[in-house]
């Protein structure tokens, strides 16, 4: 019986090498500070693949996906198959933050700390 695998495929490793080869002026800039853990010593990783999806980047610990997107990230049928990967993701309990290139490469900081404040979970409710 073959294992399935859930998590990074083995089937999508050129594909994700592939990826990470060509990644966009948006992915370097964003993985130069989250790599080697630099973000409160949190390991990610880049196209790491769940299920039929490559993710930019995720942080198995705390389960936080974060995608960067592009222009034709507002087009309808894109839109359709980033809410359909959103709800495959959220079975698995995995956050997902987005963020657009432009933003990524214009504000940087902000950014990061908008990752920071998603870092942690909510806070539990008092009893």
């Amino acid at each position: 019986m073959s294992k399935s695998f859930v998590f990074n495929k083995p089937s999508f490793k050129t594909i994700r090498s592939g990826l990470r080869k060509n990644s966009t002026d948006a992915e370097k800039k964003l993985w130069s500070k989250l790599r080697n853990q630099q973000l409160e010593k949190l390991k990610f990783y880049r196209q790491y693949s769940i299920g039929p999806y490559i993710l930019d980047f995720y942080c198995p610990k705390i389960r936080l996906v974060i995608e960067l997107d592009g222009g034709q990230h507002a087009e309808a049928r894109q839109e359709f198959y980033d809410k359909k990967r959103s709800v495959y993701l959220k079975q698995y309990n995995i956050r997902i933050l987005r963020f657009w290139n432009n933003e990524v490469l214009k504000n940087t900081e902000g950014v990061i700390l908008k990752i920071i404040e998603n870092l942690t979970p909510p806070d539990l409710p008092l009893n």
